[in-house]
């Protein structure tokens, strides 16, 4: 591990000599670590809570969400004005807005990042078929055309991942991914990619207000060990939690209420779930996945894995984005998990074996595992044998879609702040195949499970406004829990530690760090 953290330290500390030849100056550039490498900076084709969060640096979107769900303008001059029917969204933009490259932002930067979007993007469940067509009545008003009207549209409006990206630049890239260059609008400019480390430097002709940082280093590392050290001996200057060890953020914790660190906190966000391939032996028979879903212990997980810092959750929606919390999936109930596997002829010296995988680059995902393995070893032997198989997560992400997973551990944050960000993406199917999906979004999530009655209340959804639809997404988990493509484990905040000498990070309400606020004190 030691050695890993000097070659890593090594290779960061030559990029920065290197980069920095072109100043005599002393470097106020804030180095920002976490785990795991960026595999691409297309907003058609980012994925993960790191790129994300890169992308939010270096792009704008539309509108903002505040804290309290609000839409905040931000390219956008004013708010979105609907027509009548609702099958219309009339956007006014900001003027005086410039890309990196110096090419002006307009309606066409906005028709052309949409429909690219539309195209290529992976992350299809943010458009599905919402959108009709694109109009650009001038240069600075855009008509969004909706094919049947939408209460969900804040996706459309606040997702990263349509963050507005220059015509000019990408014309060569209109129907294939760029991932090692951005060129956007927001308060800061790529300087430099690689898949470990990533330098950005303000953008002096931001439209707004220029960042209280002269840069940040995105730096990143192979284990949570060498993050923790890198951060201990002052290497570096804040700490993404992403993948880090549950007994280091334990201990980061510990040193953050001793005011030895800085610990900024975001909403509890991120749900962490096992996938189950519903559409194969043994797990396409519903009370095998009732009985597995009832053998794990998520209070004991969290206490022993998490230190308790994860609250358990037996919801694949966050709480602060429901009415009065409800938890519907199945509660830990081994007694009933053995009745149930009894009664499909399992026990009694037929043992069911259950391939579990996990992300291998994912420290608490292993010892989620093992400790699941371990429980079923203290009372359900004679029923379940639980065969761990560590994967590098890249590798699983690539492979979901295949079904070769029988059960699989994964995490999911909404690209937006709606309950739909989160059950689309797992529940959506599109063409179905007998009670499975043939394709869809539960089919990139490797569950391949469907429900035509789901479908029609995501539809009847689309009509509704507040507590009505609220309640209408409810019905659609409800009706999943039942079911159980998936066991949900715990919900957890996204954290982030700083040196005593840079400002506390904050967290917006989709879970993105405000690098543009990051600033060095006391100096």
């Amino acid at each position: 591990m030691r050695n890993n953290f000097l070659i890593a330290t090594f290779i960061f500390l030559i990029s920065l000599s290197q980069y920095s030849c072109v100043s005599n100056n002393k470097s106020k550039r804030i180095i920002v670590a976490s785990a795991g490498k960026i595999e691409s900076l297309d907003p058609a084709r980012a994925n993960t809570l790191k790129s994300l969060q890169l992308l939010s640096s270096l792009g704008d979107t539309l509108y903002e969400l505040n804290s309290e769900g609000e839409l905040i303008p931000e390219l956008a001059s004013e708010m979105p004005i609907f027509s009548k029917d609702k099958l219309q969204i009339i956007i006014n933009l900001r003027r005086n807005v410039l890309f990196h490259d110096g090419t002006s932002f307009n309606s066409n930067a906005i028709k052309f990042s949409f429909e690219r979007f539309k195209r290529i993007g992976t992350m299809n469940y943010i458009l599905g078929n919402k959108i009709k067509s694109i109009e650009t009545p001038s240069e600075y008003k855009v008509i969004i055309n909706l094919n049947k009207p939408s209460s969900s549209v804040n996706g459309l409006l606040t997702a990263v991942n349509l963050t507005p990206i220059s015509p000019s630049f990408y014309k060569d890239y209109s129907d294939k991914f760029l991932n090692d260059k951005f060129v956007g609008t927001g308060k800061y400019i790529l300087k430099r990619f690689s898949n470990e480390i990533q330098i950005i430097d303000p953008n002096l002709n931001y439209w707004g207000d220029i960042p209280n940082n002269e840069g940040i280093s995105f730096i990143g590392y192979s284990n949570s060990a060498s993050l923790f050290g890198a951060l201990k001996s002052n290497q570096i200057d804040v700490l993404l939690s992403n993948s880090i060890d549950d007994s280091q953020r334990n201990n980061l914790n510990f040193l953050s209420k001793n005011n030895e660190i800085k610990e900024g906190n975001s909403p509890a966000t991120e749900i962490s779930f096992i996938s189950l391939r519903t559409n194969s032996y043994p797990l396409n028979n519903r009370n095998v996945r009732l009985a597995i879903a009832k053998s794990i212990n998520r209070e004991r997980i969290s206490n022993k894995v998490s230190y308790g810092l994860r609250q358990p959750s037996r919801t694949i929606v966050p709480p602060i984005l429901k009415k009065n919390n409800p938890e519907l999936w199945p509660k830990y109930d081994p007694i009933k998990a053995k009745v149930l596997l009894k009664k499909e002829g399992f026990c009694n010296g037929n043992i069911l074996d259950l391939p579990l995988t996990y992300r291998s680059n994912v420290p608490a995902d292993k010892l989620i595992a093992i400790s699941w393995q371990e429980d079923i070893k203290n009372i359900l032997n004679e029923c379940i044998n639980i065969q761990l198989n560590g994967v590098e997560s890249t590798t699983i992400y690539k492979n979901l879609n295949l079904g070769i997973y029988t059960a699989v551990i994964l995490d999911w944050t909404g690209a937006y702040s709606d309950p739909e960000a989160y059950l689309t993406p797992l529940l959506s199917c599109i063409e179905f195949d007998g009670e499975g999906c043939k394709k869809g979004e539960s089919v990139y999530s490797g569950s391949f499970w469907g429900s035509k009655k789901v479908e029609d209340l995501f539809i009847e959804s689309e009509n509704l406004n507040g507590h009505e639809r609220l309640d209408k997404l409810i019905e659609i988990e409800r009706i999943a829990s039942e079911s159980i493509p998936y066991i949900p484990i715990w919900i957890s905040s996204q954290k982030a530690w700083s040196q005593n000498n840079v400002s506390k990070p904050i967290f917006n309400g989709a879970g993105i760090i405000s690098m543009s606020d990051l600033k060095f004190i006391n100096e």
